[in-house]
């Protein structure tokens, strides 16, 4: 028991100290003697902190969580500078064939593509840095040629998931009724089907068409495939959410203040929704670029001549005895890749989350 720091007579009895146990527990020491200044009543007290402020400065102290932050950073800046890379470093094109062409490896001639149709291996050099393919082109250039269209790829389908995701679980929950009644069961439907053979199918049939203007071989197509496949992943937990907000008293009592559904939905219940949407946003991300690498290697996602690490780990198994570097490269690369994005997500996510174990120092 804290004992009053004041006596009867209103003299100082004790002073609060802060103090840490011998079990590590930090607590209060109590020492007699003198009038502890109280910070609060003298109004020093720290200001008030937001809960993304606050969600912020957890993220900040986790170290694990930035350094793979940094690392997809860096692979998005590496896959952006591509053709900048092409141009003055490597001086040949991502889909540049060079069949009959010789390289310098060591002061000795070297044929890009040998006679017996084996090309070259890597040469850690300016030309030809990770080697060459069947073709003749430098797979270091296609290597982040294809990391850029995977990366394109993965952004327009989460900001499809996103919206389409938020805009559905909203509307499905909030609404009910009708809009219940008719896409509910389309998420159920969707959600049913394995990803892969979902968009393997849709791929297939999507590549030989396309839709509309768009035509099969654009990367528009897999991004819209991944988009709506996973769209229910969203859909449903918002959905769920909805379903516990819309009874709370902040929204009957904008309901009593006249407001409509859907500015009751995108002022009062959206923006109860953000944290739910940006723990999903990096996860998603991660989710389309393995999902583009499933479909391009099973050849239902990009279509020659273009690259993406799907299309090169499909490329390299012909040479997975000889130079398995082919198909190691880029799958390392689409590991990285999501590896990174799963961390990042996690730590967004612990340090939304008000039951985090995470102390911050406020």
């Amino acid at each position: 028991m804290i004992p009053d720091p004041l006596s009867d007579t209103g003299h100082p009895q004790a002073e609060v100290i802060a103090g840490t146990s011998p079990g590590g527990t930090t607590g209060i020491v109590i020492t007699p003697g003198e009038r502890v200044a109280d910070p609060w009543a003298e109004g020093r007290h720290p200001p008030a902190i937001g809960p993304w402020k606050l969600a912020a400065r957890r993220l900040r102290r986790n170290y694990v969580a930035q350094a793979f932050l940094v690392l997809f950073l860096l692979i998005v800046v590496a896959c952006l500078l591509a053709p900048f890379y092409a141009s003055h470093i490597a001086h040949i094109g991502p889909n540049t064939n060079n069949v009959t062409g010789t390289i310098n490896i060591g002061g000795k001639a070297t044929d890009v593509v040998s006679p017996d149709g084996v090309p070259v291996g890597p040469t850690l050099g300016s030309h030809y840095f990770f080697g060459a393919d069947s073709n003749g082109r430098d797979l270091a250039v296609r290597l982040l040629y294809g990391g850029r269209t995977s990366l394109i790829i993965g952004g327009i389908a989460t900001v499809i998931i996103i919206v389409f995701g938020t805009l559905v679980g909203l509307m499905t929950g909030y609404f009910r009724g009708v809009a219940d009644m008719l896409l509910r069961p389309l998420m159920e439907l969707i959600w049913s089907f394995p990803v892969v053979i979902l968009g393997v199918a849709l791929g297939t049939a999507l590549a030989l068409g396309g839709i509309g203007p768009v035509k099969g071989n654009s990367i528009f197509i897999p991004a819209f495939i991944i988009g709506v496949v996973y769209i229910p992943y969203l859909g449903k937990p918002i959905r769920g959410e909805v379903l516990r907000l819309r009874e709370q008293d902040f929204v009957e009592a904008a309901r009593v203040q006249g407001m409509g559904s859907w500015r009751i939905m995108l002022s009062e219940i959206l923006p109860n929704l953000a944290s739910m949407i940006t723990v999903f946003v990096p996860m998603m991300l991660a989710y389309s670029i393995l999902l583009e690498a499933y479909l391009s290697f099973l050849g239902a996602g990009v279509q020659a001549p273009n690259a993406s690490w799907g299309t090169l780990i499909s490329d390299g198994l012909s040479y997975i005895q000889t130079t398995p570097t082919f198909s190691l490269i880029p799958g390392a690369m689409l590991v990285l890749a999501v590896l990174s994005m799963n961390v990042v997500g996690d730590g967004i996510r612990d340090a939304l989350d008000p039951r985090a174990q995470v102390r911050v120092r406020t």
